[in-house]
């Protein structure tokens, strides 16, 4: 049996979209607390409607520039959402969605 090259070309490209709240006051922090999409401003500095749904990539969530566990957190179109945590956010402190979407070309 004669060995068979085969050649597969993917292309994977991707965008990215960053969300920014600073908070102005503490936040109290249980399982289930929620800090609305409407409360961050995007990239150009204007105030988020929504966080874009990914359907191929992922969210990453930053809690004063420290990239937080996934399971710590879920994101929906509306709001994030703190899974399993207790504790205080000092006020001033940044919170940071990044939000990739990737998209594969063969």
């Amino acid at each position: 049996m004669a060995l068979s090259l085969i050649n597969i070309n993917v292309n994977v490209s991707g965008t990215s979209a960053r969300f920014f709240n600073v908070l102005a006051a503490p936040l109290a922090v249980v399982d289930g607390t929620t800090v609305p999409a409407t409360a961050f401003l995007d990239d150009s500095g204007v105030a988020a409607t929504a966080f874009p749904i990914v359907t191929n990539g992922y969210y990453n969530f930053y809690l004063n520039g420290v990239l937080q566990e996934g399971g710590s957190y879920t994101i929906s179109a509306t709001e994030l959402t703190f899974n399993e945590v207790t504790g205080s956010i000092s006020a001033g402190t940044p919170l940071v969605v990044e939000v990739v979407e990737l998209v594969t070309v063969i």
